[in-house]
């Protein structure tokens, strides 16, 4: 003889054993209690959240030969014929497989029929299913029922009954049970069951029934099949960290294990919506998101990285393909190719994914140029920048050879800083200075990123990095945000760096700085150090070594007003 089952065996007998649906149960128990009870009832809510169990709940109570505070006793022979399926007063009907007019047409001749006990309820489950015919034939009696009659109609997707159908009928919405709640349901049955279940293998069951109570309970069963072993699980979070690295191999590769286990392509593609859907509240509503509190904190910081935007376009991308699943010949392509799109940019053209590399682009453009840029040529014969700067084609660096009569550099008393050789990325301010535009700057929140860009860095001092800010007002913003700055610098450089945050209202002296400096070998580079000597007098320009800037780069008043706000006119007095 085959064992039972664990959902049917712990099935509720009660309206104060059901879980999570208290109130669906205060209303049906009131209803009972004060003789109130309708006529049509439409049960409706996602699987396993307890449909079909409350509406044979109600039935024993509605026949039930000892009622109690609108609770059926469970122990006379109309509950025990409702338990076993043998009542005359009770008829289940599934409408998936009974959805022609012919079935509800002889659903509706045995209703005018009487019954042994005081109500005749019938169950449709499914109700969604019927066809059109057969919707029209049911009305009529939901219109005009017996006395003795009371319909429940049970459906997961209440959108597809028709408007006059649910018109007639007392509507109750079942919930997706609160992962609290179903936490401490599974391990209340788990003990009584006499299954031992691990912290990590109860995470594994909570996870795949997703709050529904039947389907975490058969998890549960699968788990006390195989030793208390947490369940084998499609890692969904892969597929996140691939959208966010732009990594197409590694969602690829998750889809390829996922098929081996026998998952099917399109469960996995819904599964894959329901955890970006898991995302995306997490970021808008975290109260809705229902996981465990370690499983949503993990969540929610993978949703930060993956940002709105992005959770919402692989949402309506995926969604595409769970509708054109539906007749394709190989549904696992469809979904490879949807992932290898929004894992890989370059693959998708759309506009949404244009405007997201636009987006990228102003974020590179507010962060300053990379460290790693061309510094602006030399001319060695002077010691100041070369007119033209960075519009003249890249040179190959100044050497000197070095040569048996080169002797050490003798520090000057008046510049400390001359006596060492040490490259200037060698200390971590160094590396700080270095880094500021192209790692520093972007790893900051947007807020502090703003308040920083219109800020210049004036290069180390006193072994700190000397920022600049426009105006006094603008210093104590950057003061508010130093914290978070500092942090992001230790947390680039490895080393904690400090900010000397000044304000520039003084002239602009690098051109300055550039005459004032003096070739200094440093092993077989030469570097510019600043002599305390006067500046070298002008010399006279070469006006066939000018190269104009190129025009573009000459924007108008007018028309950096434009970009700031896309989309706006120009209105003249």
């Amino acid at each position: 003889m085959a064992t039972q089952s664990l959902y049917r065996r712990y099935r509720p007998r009660r309206f104060g054993e059901l879980k999570g649906q208290e109130h669906v149960v205060r209303a049906l128990r009131n209803a009972v209690i004060h003789s109130r009870e309708g006529q049509a009832y439409l049960f409706s809510g996602p699987r396993g959240t307890g449909k079909t169990t409350s509406a044979r709940i109600l039935a024993k109570v509605l026949n039930c030969s000892n009622p109690r505070d609108g609770e059926p006793c469970c122990e006379c022979e109309s509950c025990l014929a409702v338990e076993r399926g043998t009542s005359y007063d009770v008829h289940e009907l599934d409408a998936a497989s009974n959805n022609g007019v012919d079935a509800m047409r002889d659903l509706i001749e045995k209703a005018s029929l009487g019954t042994p006990g005081r109500h005749k309820v019938y169950i449709l489950d499914e109700v969604h299913m019927l066809s059109k015919a057969a919707e029209a034939a049911l009305l009529k009696t939901l219109e005009e029922p017996p006395p003795h009659v009371v319909f429940v109609l049970a459906t997961t997707d209440p959108q597809k009954v028709s408007e006059t159908i649910r018109s007639r009928t007392q509507h109750l919405q079942f919930h997706l049970l609160p992962m609290d709640v179903m936490e401490s349901h599974i391990r209340w049955l788990a003990g009584d069951a006499g299954i031992e279940l691990g912290e990590e293998a109860l995470q594994s069951v909570l996870r795949q029934g997703g709050g529904s109570a039947r389907d975490t309970v058969s998890a549960l069963e699968l788990v006390a099949a195989g030793g208390g072993e947490a369940l084998d699980i499609t890692p969904l979070d892969e597929f996140i960290e691939a959208f966010i690295d732009s990594d197409p191999g590694r969602a690829l590769t998750v889809v390829a294990s996922a098929m081996q286990q026998g998952r099917d392509a399109r469960t996995l593609t819904d599964d894959i919506v329901r955890h970006l859907r898991d995302c995306f509240l997490s970021l808008m509503a975290p109260e809705l998101v229902q996981l465990p509190v370690q499983r949503a904190a993990e969540v929610a910081a993978l949703a930060s990285r993956l940002g709105a935007a992005n959770a919402v376009r692989a949402m309506e991308r995926l969604g595409e393909m769970l509708v054109e699943m539906r007749h394709a010949p190989d549904p696992r392509l469809l979904l490879e190719v949807a992932l290898v799109q929004l894992s890989h940019p370059a693959a998708n053209n759309d506009v949404s994914v244009l405007l997201d590399r636009i987006t990228r682009l102003e974020q590179q453009v507010a962060a300053g140029p990379p460290a790693s840029a061309r510094p602006a040529p030399v001319d060695p014969a002077t010691g100041r920048a070369a007119l033209g700067g960075r519009a003249r084609p890249a040179a190959a660096p100044l050497t000197v050879a070095p040569t048996a009569a080169a002797e050490p550099q003798t520090p000057s008393p008046q510049h400390p800083a001359a006596t060492t050789n040490e490259a200037p990325s060698s200390t971590a301010v160094d590396r700080a200075v270095e880094v500021w535009g192209s790692q520093v700057m972007p790893a900051l929140k947007s807020l502090p990123r703003a308040i920083y860009a219109a800020t210049k860095v004036l290069g180390a001092r006193d072994g700190m990095v000397a920022i600049a800010a426009p105006n006094e007002a603008h210093r104590l913003k950057c003061e508010q945000h130093r914290a978070i700055v500092e942090a992001a610098l230790l947390q680039v450089v490895g080393a904690p760096v400090k900010l000397l945050l000044t304000v520039n209202d003084g002239p602009d002296t690098s051109d300055d700085a550039a005459d004032d400096e003096q070739p200094v070998s440093n092993g077989n580079v030469v570097q510019m150090k600043r002599p305390n000597s006067a500046p070298v007098p002008d010399e006279e320009v070469d006006l066939d070594g000018l190269v104009d800037a190129p025009p573009e780069t000459v924007v108008s008043p007018v028309d950096r007003l434009a970009q700031a706000f896309p989309g706006s006119q120009i209105i003249d007095e």
